[in-house]
């Protein structure tokens, strides 16, 4: 990976790389999120049927997780501190028409917009926070980093209600807008500038991919709401599956793609990409689900319910820094494995205690068991995706684990408030619950199969990576990262 020094850099560049790239991350997640407990006065407001309202989450969810490899890739060829930049600066315009839209149409088409600079913005802050960190501590900053962006996910819809019950649902956008222009000037004259190693742009598997992604988050966005045996449902989903598949022929047979399938004959790369995406099924679906209980069933106000769940949305902040700390020691492996662990039996306990009239202090454990593995996994997580992949690689290699994640939280959403529809409903509290409850065990069985998956990453292997030569030439040996560099399986010459 090249690099060039950027103004600023240099001692205290990582905790500069560290600040900027969290900031930046907690913005791209939060707003996922951040929007379903405002939707009741966005409607009252701007009017809109159920529908448009869907997409006022939907189409941010989808230009984010189709443009993430994109984005990547465009970092890769161009500048990642220059992309960052460039996508910065997009979704900050884009919250602020946010926040300003007159209609409901106008609203989806800034969502959708600030959808497309968080997909350029986000896979380049791990390549960013990496090329500033030393290895020796990546373990520790990929903890914080992974700590602010699980906070964002998970506390959206105390943050979302509490803006809209205590101020306005306008708020929800603005909030960004001082963010990122505190954070432009910094990302400009703190960040390096680094570029992949002879990297260009893949047309025909941008394409592919793109195409693949947008058809199959459409499907999955539109299913619950039109039925899955919905013609243009169906059309979306097996078209997208279709060019998914042809992206990874293709991808396994051009000379330069932009995802190389090689990758994925890594253990590591595959089993921390398969374990992403089932966590991300079972964590967005449920949280989905249970900001809805808490509201809807046991009569919180939006605030009410966000800080309820605090035990789980604040426990990243507590526990990740620990939780890097011991990926540099024992691996990263062992550590998501049992993160994964702890977040299914977390929602497999609240299955089993959520009921119509359940008291705070039944919830709680669940809610702490969750907390606890929601953060074991977020930091180690970043830390394998990034180890497992030679330098030059990392910033598609972020792009596909990003893009897998979005995928998985558009399946979680979908999937789990399909069977929530199918065994209850909203008609009264019990209904609620009786849709719950097997919606949370699926959770938790998704998630516990993505802890195997985890295990499935190798422990630790001696051999080096092909490719693993560095810049001084293909007899000198670059030393691995981490631990998880030495695990990784020799992949395709």
């Amino acid at each position: 990976m090249s690099q060039q020094n950027a103004p600023g850099t240099g001692r205290g560049g990582a905790v500069w790389a560290l600040v900027i790239t969290s900031v930046a991350g907690f913005m791209a997640a939060l707003d996922n999120l951040v929007v379903t407990t405002a939707l009741p006065s966005i409607r009252k407001d701007l009017g809109g049927a159920l529908d448009d309202l869907e997409w006022t989450v939907s189409a941010y969810t989808l230009t984010f997780a189709v443009l993430l490899m994109f984005g990547a890739a465009l970092g890769d060829r161009f500048g990642r501190r220059r992309l960052f930049i460039a996508g910065l600066t997009v979704f900050t315009g884009a919250s602020a028409a946010a926040a300003m839209a007159p209609g409901i149409g106008s609203l989806i088409a800034a969502r959708a917009v600030q959808g497309v600079g968080a997909a350029v913005m986000m896979p380049l802050t791990l390549t960013l926070l990496t090329a500033a960190v030393p290895a020796a501590r990546r373990g520790t900053m990929y903890g914080i980093w992974g700590a602010v962006n699980g906070l964002a996910v998970a506390s959206g819809p105390l943050i979302g209600g509490s803006l809209t019950e205590h101020v306005s649902w306008h708020w929800i956008f603005w909030l960004n807008v001082p963010l990122g222009l505190a954070v432009l000037p910094l990302a400009r004259l703190r960040l390096a500038e680094s570029f992949g190693a002879g990297a260009r742009l893949d047309v025909p598997g941008t394409l592919l991919a793109s195409g693949g992604l947008f058809g199959v988050v459409y499907g999955l966005v539109r299913g619950p709401a039109d039925g899955w045996s919905d013609a243009v449902v169906l059309t979306a989903l097996f078209s997208g599956a279709a060019l998914l598949a042809g992206f990874v022929i293709y991808s396994s047979r051009a000379e330069h793609p932009m995802l190389p399938m090689r990758l994925f004959r890594s253990r590591a790369f595959a089993g921390i990409n398969a374990a992403s995406l089932l966590m991300f099924v079972g964590m967005f679906g449920s949280i989905f689900l249970l900001s809805q209980y808490m509201q809807g069933v046991l009569g919180y106000s939006p605030t009410e319910a966000g800080l309820r769940m605090l035990p789980w949305t604040g426990m990243p902040m507590l526990v990740a820094p620990v939780a890097g700390i011991l990926s540099d020691r024992i691996g990263g492996r062992p550590v998501v494995a049992a993160g994964l662990f702890f977040q299914a039996v977390g929602l497999g306990y609240m299955a089993v205690v959520a009921t119509a009239d359940a008291s705070y202090a039944v919830q709680l454990p669940a809610l702490m068991i969750s907390g606890v593995g929601m953060a074991l996994y977020f930091a180690p997580a970043a830390n394998l995706v990034m180890s497992s992949v030679r330098p030059q690689e990392q910033g598609i290699a972020s792009g596909a684990n990003n893009a897998l994640r979005e995928v998985g939280g558009a399946l979680g959403i979908a999937v789990m408030s399909s069977i929530f529809s199918a065994q209850g409903g909203y008609g009264s509290a019990q209904s609620f619950v009786d849709g719950l409850r097997p919606a949370l065990v699926t959770g938790s069985a998704v998630v516990a199969v993505a802890a195997l998956a985890a295990l499935a990453i190798p422990a630790r292997r001696s051999a080096v990576p092909a490719g693993a030569e560095d810049e001084q030439g293909p007899g000198h040996v670059r030393a691995p990262a981490s631990r998880e560099a030495a695990s990784l399986e020799t992949t395709a010459r």
